[in-house]
């Protein structure tokens, strides 16, 4: 015969326990192997920059005259002592590319940070004032799209004049009209939800439903595509220090390493190759990531897992 005390154990021992939120994105994403991968390799190269000074074997702008355009070390007349090989001006390559990561890589976070809080105050007064205000930034937001990003960028650069801060601020008004529309897109989705009206009637303001109730519930799809926008950040600052309008010679940047090896490509291939291969590595581990975060923010994603 059951017993109240048999009753309430058997109930206790039914009791389903549901992962924590962050412990179930956890596992979600170590299940995607490329986002782990594209992690590991990022993280090896914000290490490599942080730690540059005390990993490079040279400087990376001292010149050694006796080497100028040596091989790489395993290749004939090549030397340990530049393991990558040097450029037209006799400097290490690998030293270079250590250094120009601190430059591309936080060139590269300012932009994301200069393009997200911005995009998503405007994305937010577009979704809360729909007819006169949100008409105006949304115009504003296509007529940006419907210029060429690069174009745009090289505009903007020449009223400014090159250099970094003027790079990011190109860059940062060229990802502008995605935050804009993302945000938008989710406010407009998140104000029809029970939570929103529950919260109008409990006589919260505007402003705390913007920042409180709805931004936090719009976060998910923004963080994937600050992710993203950081890659497409270090290959616009490389596409920038490529025509000369972004950081100047002799500064360590990827991009600028492109424009001042493009005449030696012939006769000196690793003065192109390893800078242009540590720009596609290093995006597309920061795509696998965003994909990875994408799968797991994304409820419908990680039903069909």
């Amino acid at each position: 015969m059951m017993t109240a005390e048999n009753t309430v154990e058997l109930e206790q021992h039914h009791v389903v326990s549901y992962p924590s939120p962050l412990k179930e994105f956890i596992t979600h994403f170590m299940r995607n192997k490329g986002a782990v991968i594209g992690v590991l390799f990022l993280l090896f190269m914000v290490a490599a920059a942080v730690f540059a000074p005390y990993i490079s074997p040279h400087s990376p702008v001292e010149q050694f005259r006796d080497h100028m355009l040596q091989p790489p070390a395993w290749q004939e007349g090549g030397s340990m002592d530049f393991i990558l090989g040097t450029d037209e001006a006799g400097r290490d390559i690998l030293s270079r590319i250590i250094y120009g990561g601190r430059l591309s890589l936080f060139i590269g976070i300012c932009a994301v940070v200069l393009t997200m809080i911005p995009g998503i105050i405007l994305g937010l007064f577009a979704g809360f004032y729909p007819k006169f205000l949100g008409k105006v930034i949304m115009r504003f937001a296509d007529l940006t799209l419907a210029l060429p990003s690069v174009l745009l960028a090289i505009a903007i650069m020449a009223i400014l004049g090159p250099g970094v801060t003027n790079a990011m601020i190109a860059i940062a008004v060229v990802g502008l009209p995605s935050y804009i529309r993302l945000v938008r897109g989710s406010v407009m989705t998140e104000l029809s939800k029970d939570y929103v009206v529950a919260s109008r009637v409990s006589g919260a303001g505007i402003w705390r439903l913007m920042f409180i109730a709805v931004l936090p519930n719009c976060m998910a799809p923004i963080i994937v595509q600050a992710t993203l926008g950081f890659s497409s950040a270090i290959l616009d600052i490389a596409a920038l220090g490529f025509l000369g309008l972004g950081v100047q010679p002799p500064s360590p940047e990827w991009g600028t390493m492109l424009a001042t090896a493009r005449d030696y490509i012939s006769r000196a291939w690793w003065v192109v190759t390893f800078p242009g291969l540590t720009i596609l590595l290093t995006v597309l581990a920061i795509n696998l990531m965003g994909d990875g975060l994408r799968d797991a923010l994304d409820p419908k994603l990680k039903q069909a897992a």
